[in-house]
C-alpha cells in the first residue's frame, strides 16, 4: 500500500523515475479497489458512476508515474503518446513498462533502485 500512496502523493511529479515495483504495485492496488468498487456496485445495485469517479481520481497519478517509468528507462515521457495507437501501440507501453531501468543516472535523475528519487 505504501507504493500506491508513494505515487498519489506525487501525483504531479513527472520529472523524476520511477521504479517497476512502484509502478506494477500501484497498479494492481488500482485493480484491487477497482474490483473492490465494482462488486460493491454490483451488490447495491448501482451504475458504474463509482468507478468513473475513482478512475478521474487516478487519472493524472496514473498519467505521472507511467512517464517516471518511461524516464527510468531513458525515454521521454511523450512516449506515452504511442499508447494511442491501439493494441500495436499498448504492446510498446508494456514492454517499455517491463524493462529494467537504465543503471546510471540519467537526465531524469539518479537509479531510484539504489536510492535516487523522491521522498
Amino acid at each position: 500500500m505504501s507504493w500506491y500512496l508513494k505515487v498519489i502523493k506525487n501525483y504531479v511529479n513527472f520529472g523524476d523515475r520511477a521504479r517497476r515495483k512502484e509502478y506494477w504495485m500501484f497498479y494492481l492496488v488500482n485493480f484491487l479497489i477497482s474490483m473492490g468498487i465494482f462488486v460493491i456496485q454490483m451488490a447495491a445495485g448501482i451504475d458504474g458512476w463509482l468507478n468513473g469517479l475513482y478512475s478521474l481520481f487516478i487519472f493524472l497519478p496514473s498519467l505521472a508515474v507511467t512517464i517516471r517509468r518511461l524516464h527510468d528507462t531513458g525515454r521521454s515521457g511523450w512516449w506515452i503518446l504511442i499508447s494511442l495507437i491501439p493494441v500495436v501501440g499498448w504492446i510498446v507501453i508494456l514492454v517499455f513498462m517491463c524493462l529494467e531501468g537504465e543503471s546510471r543516472s540519467n537526465k531524469w535523475g539518479q537509479n531510484p533502485k539504489f536510492g535516487g528519487g523522491y521522498l
